[in-house]
C-alpha cells in the first residue's frame, strides 16, 4: 500500500481535513487526520492494518505481541495484532505514566511491536516503549499508520510507518498569519481528562 492510498482512506471519509487545528501535542496545524472516521469502517481498518502488519513482517520479523497506547492506539494495534496472529494488549494512564493493566503482562524478553495510530512529535510513542520496556518486553519496533513527521519523530524503537506525510506544524505564539487568522478547532484528545495520545 503505497502512501497516497494510505490517504485515500482518510480522503474517502473526509478524515483528511483543512483548517486551524490545535493537535494533541499542543501545536497548531492547517492539517488534521480525524482517524477515527477511517477506524469506525472496520474494512478499511482491516486494509490498513493488514498492509502495517506486513510492513512490520519485512522490516522487524516475527513479534509475540503488539501493545498500543489507549484510546488511539487500540484498534490499530488490535488489527495489526489479528493480522499478524499475536495478542494484542494497551496501556493506559496510571497517575500520569502508561502502564499495562486490566491483566495484561509480557513475559520477559517477548518481542513486541508498539502500534500507534498517527505519530506528530512522537511523545506519547516513547512513553509507551518506555512502558512495555519496564514491562520486560523488548521493543522491536514502533508502528503506525500515518507518521506526521516524515522521519523526524524520535520514538524510542525503529519506526514503521505505513505513510510519511509531512505536515507543518506550529507552536502557539509562532503561527502563520494565515494560520492565525483561521478559528481554532482543538479535536485532539491529550487534554480530556489527562489522556490522549501523539
Amino acid at each position: 500500500m503505497t502512501a497516497d492510498e494510505v490517504l485515500d482512506e482518510f480522503r474517502m471519509v473526509g478524515a483528511l481535513r483543512q483548517g486551524h487545528f490545535v493537535l494533541s501535542s499542543g501545536l497548531h496545524s492547517p492539517i488534521f487526520l480525524q482517524k477515527n472516521l477511517v477506524f469506525m469502517h472496520p474494512e478499511r481498518s482491516e486494509r490498513l492494518c493488514r498492509a502495517l502488519a506486513e510492513r512490520i513482517r519485512a522490516e522487524a520479523g516475527a513479534v509475540d505481541a503488539v501493545v498500543s497506547p489507549a484510546v488511539g492506539g487500540i484498534i490499530p494495534g488490535y488489527e495489526t495484532a489479528r493480522s499478524l496472529g499475536v495478542p494484542a494488549m494497551y496501556l493506559e494512564r496510571e497517575a500520569g505514566v502508561f502502564r499495562l493493566r486490566r491483566g495484561f503482562g509480557l513475559d520477559p524478553g517477548a518481542r513486541v511491536v508498539m502500534v500507534e495510530d498517527i505519530v506528530t512529535t512522537g511523545l506519547s510513542s516513547r512513553e509507551a516503549v518506555a512502558a512495555i520496556r519496564e514491562a520486560g518486553g523488548e521493543v522491536v519496533a514502533a508502528a503506525c499508520i500515518v507518521d506526521r513527521s516524515d522521519g523526524e519523530a524520535e520514538v524510542g524503537a525503529p519506526l514503521i510507518a505505513l505513510a510519511r506525510y509531512k505536515v507543518p506544524a506550529y507552536p502557539a505564539d509562532a503561527l502563520p498569519p494565515e494560520l492565525a487568522a483561521l478559528p481554532v478547532e482543538d479535536p485532539g484528545s491529550r487534554r480530556l481528562a489527562g489522556g490522549g495520545q501523539r
